[in-house]
């Protein structure tokens, strides 16, 4: 077991945490996902209102699924009232080796992204011939 030391009270003082600045301010949340299974593929279907196709990036490094979107608002001019903050989108999956990293396709069509996963040719249900003798 490994030794944990923690202070007496005689040792306490008040401690005032340094804040790590490692990220920005900026506020995320999760997308709804709804995911299919299909004979040769996976479709991963994403709401992302506000997003359009230039602020969205979908990209795989390590088996790991990313999907980030910031959405924009559409009319001009400085808010003077707002009770509604657009907040960006971000959602990691990770792979298995029965999806073909190499072949995913993206859609993005009015706020929903559809993204297909090919399955590997090893992953794909084969079906085996019965000889008659």
């Amino acid at each position: 077991m490994a030794e944990k030391t923690y202070p007496t009270t005689t040792q306490q003082q008040e401690i005032v945490p340094e804040w790590e600045k490692t990220r920005t301010e900026e506020r995320y949340i999760a997308p709804p996902v709804d995911i299919y299974e299909e004979n040769d593929a996976l479709k991963v279907v994403a709401d992302l209102p506000g997003v359009d196709k230039d602020s969205v990036a979908v990209h795989v490094y390590n088996n790991i699924l990313t999907i980030e979107g910031k959405p924009t608002h559409k009319a001009s001019g400085n808010p003077v009232y707002s009770e509604f903050e657009l907040v960006n989108f971000f959602r990691q999956f990770e792979l298995s080796d029965a999806v073909d990293s190499e072949r995913i396709s993206a859609n993005l069509e009015n706020g929903v992204l559809t993204l297909t996963l090919p399955k590997s040719e090893k992953a794909k249900p084969k079906q085996i011939a019965v000889n008659v003798s």
